[in-house]
């Protein structure tokens, strides 16, 4: 029996299963590691902001915009068509309504899909033709050209075809 043992021949490494096994996941993690190595290289991180001091000023900016439009007493409704879009604008404390407003027509998630458009006043409602929205949700904001003052809203579309357009008081 013992020279049964000794007439077998062992097989070289490479051709077994376990070793290639064992060399697999290692290898599978180096490869996944280059792979988000490459994505964190060549892609955009857009939340990440070089001078954040800076937004922030910005951002108080829209704040007091925002409060402006508040204190004019500022009421909006946006009527979204097929092929036009038309907005009614109302001071409660009588002032002054700008000949333009500018009104951006954003998708929250797909920037390729928005638009700005410059609404001139004809017959005391401002208008301009509109390219065709998809269905979801859009975000709206009015403001004047001179950008004094602003106002943000939403709308579902198709379900809203008039959007009124409050702004906010704190």
């Amino acid at each position: 029996m013992q020279s049964a043992n000794m007439h077998k021949t062992l097989e070289p490494w490479y051709r077994q299963g376990w070793p290639w096994f064992l060399i697999a996941v290692p290898a599978a993690s180096v490869v996944a590691g280059m792979v988000t190595l490459w994505l964190a290289v060549t892609s955009w991180d857009g939340l990440v902001v070089d001078d954040y001091y800076q937004e922030g000023k910005a951002i108080e900016k829209t704040i007091a915009r925002s409060l402006k439009a508040a204190e004019l007493g500022l009421l909006a409704d946006v009527r979204l068509r097929s092929d036009e879009v038309t907005l009614e604008l109302s001071s409660a404390a009588n002032a002054p309504l700008p000949p333009t407003v500018v009104l951006t027509i954003s998708h929250p998630t797909r920037a390729g899909m928005d638009q700005v458009l410059v609404l001139k006043r004809r017959d005391g409602v401002f208008a301009a033709p509109l390219a065709p929205l998809s269905s979801g949700r859009w975000l709206l904001q009015v403001e004047d050209e001179s950008h004094n003052w602003r106002m943000n809203g939403s709308a579902n579309i198709p379900a809203d075809s008039v959007v009124r357009i409050v702004p906010v008081k704190s």
